[in-house]
């Protein structure tokens, strides 16, 4: 048993060491694509293009298996088909190149052709037709449309909340409540609809959460440890209350988050910053609460919700045979 337990520990340490690999991998892409792709599609990235190559890869495999048996039994070998998503509720379409790459999947030469915009608010309409052989297109069906739905429902939950902060000054942040596998693709889908993002992971910025501070001793001695650590990174202290600010504020913090606190405590929190540091809320908020907020002075708004409890737009695929 223990020679096992060693050997499951040399394993996981070799996993581990691949993991900082494909860590620094992605933090020089990431870099990489913020410069490459400003004012073009926020899915053109290398990192997000990867992980979405590995999304339909294993998604695929995971629905569709050894085969699609319903449609080898019903649908001849040879018959063509061609099938068209359309969006059947108010909302911003994002994804379409997910959908095409899971058509492109199992039918190379589809033809595909978009129907509609992304990153646009409608009321719906013809979204996406591809041509192809129709086994393949049945086989693809659910999962095209389970990412573009997924994708599309983030980036209309987001622009409801931009809209109802617009004319604030106030943004919309997005959070690490994400599907897991799918960050970077709901992080395009936020900014699709109007969002920003914050930091990918734990990794490319420090945020020092209350346990945080717990651990060393403190809002102000987490600060001068991260800064002391880490000096060129990015850095936010979560604030519980004034006292937290001050605290903040004193340690040489530059980005505060003010968490769960009501809409007059966060004007007296911006107000006592005074223009000393960047004001961030956080915590329980919704559509009914988020203008409210926005007039407290803030220059950001986290919401959780955007990504973990988006629901998915609801879109159809018809399929029509061809001759």
């Amino acid at each position: 048993m223990l020679d096992e337990a060693d050997r499951r520990t040399g394993g996981m340490s070799r996993m581990l060491d691949e993991a900082d690999r494909r860590t620094e991998g992605m933090s020089r892409m990431l870099d990489e694509a913020e410069h490459r792709t400003e004012g073009t599609s926020p899915m053109l990235d290398e990192a997000t293009s990867a992980e979405l190559d590995d999304l339909v890869e294993r998604a695929l495999a995971e629905d569709v298996g050894d085969g699609d048996l319903t449609s080898l039994a019903t649908v001849p070998a040879g018959a063509r088909a061609r099938a068209t998503i359309t969006q059947k509720a108010p909302g911003v379409v994002f994804g379409l190149e997910a959908a095409e790459r899971v058509f492109r999947a199992l039918e190379p030469d589809a033809s595909l052709r978009r129907l509609g915009p992304e990153g646009v608010w409608r009321e719906g309409g013809p979204v996406l037709a591809v041509e192809g052989a129709a086994r393949a297109l049945l086989a693809a069906e659910r999962t095209a449309l389970n990412l573009l739905q997924r994708l599309s429902g983030v980036a209309s939950a987001t622009a409801r909340f931009v809209a109802a902060v617009e004319g604030t000054g106030a943004r919309i942040l997005d959070t690490r409540k994400t599907t897991p596998g799918m960050r970077l693709l709901e992080k395009a889908a936020v900014r699709a609809g109007g969002g920003v993002n914050h930091r990918i992971g734990l990794w490319d910025e420090i945020l020092i959460k209350e346990n945080h501070a717990f651990m060393a001793g403190g809002v102000g001695a987490a600060v001068r440890a991260a800064r002391e650590r880490s000096p060129g990174v990015p850095l936010e202290v979560e604030c519980r209350s004034l006292g937290d600010v001050d605290e903040a504020l004193a340690a040489g913090a530059t980005r505060l988050l003010l968490d769960n606190m009501p809409a007059a405590g966060l004007r007296e929190a911006v107000e006592r910053v005074a223009g000393r540091a960047t004001c961030e809320a956080s915590g329980g908020v919704s559509l009914e609460s988020v203008e409210e907020i926005a007039h407290s002075g803030v220059q950001f708004i986290s919401v959780g919700a955007i990504t973990h409890s988006a629901p998915a737009l609801d879109l159809s695929l018809i399929l029509e045979p061809l001759p």
